[in-house]
């Protein structure tokens, strides 16, 4: 099992290792570059409104979509099954709501507004409540202490 945690935990800090290279990259760029997009502009709408739009829909669907499969993992009887495909959806999940920090992150060097702050914000709050442990694959997959 500490095989399984180690290789979520993987994806799950290479999304926030990507998540401060996009910001070092945008206050770099930014800081050269002061021309930004104008925030009544079609892309700064289009721009946000998608950000929001994602952030809003990804992430209670990834949470929902992967408690229903636990709870259908949780029936396999062959525990290298139940792991692997625990750990597979469990990266998944960390991809879309991860996707959606670094993307709000992006968003926000390109059109300076601070809904964008808080949408990274509200991603990278979700992706804490996805921080993968052993105490949480033996909850979500209803494993006993001794069937480690």
């Amino acid at each position: 099992m500490e095989r399984i945690v180690k290789r979520i935990n993987l994806a799950y800090y290479l999304i926030y290792t990507i998540t401060i290279l996009a910001t070092i990259v945008g206050y770099i760029f930014t800081s050269m570059n002061e021309n930004t997009v104008d925030v009544k502009s079609q892309l700064s709408i289009n721009l946000s409104s998608f950000v929001i739009l994602y952030i809003l829909v990804s992430i209670p669907a990834a949470l929902s979509i992967f408690h229903k499969k636990t709870k259908k993992w949780a029936e396999i009887e062959d525990n290298y099954m139940k792991f692997e495909k625990y750990a597979i959806g469990a990266t998944w999940r960390l991809l879309a709501i991860g996707f959606g920090l670094v993307f709000s992150v992006v968003a926000f060097y390109i059109i300076r507004t601070e809904s964008m702050i808080f949408c990274a914000g509200i991603a990278a709050i979700a992706l804490l409540f996805c921080k993968p442990t052993e105490g949480k694959i033996i909850s979500d997959l209803k494993l006993e202490d001794s069937e480690e």
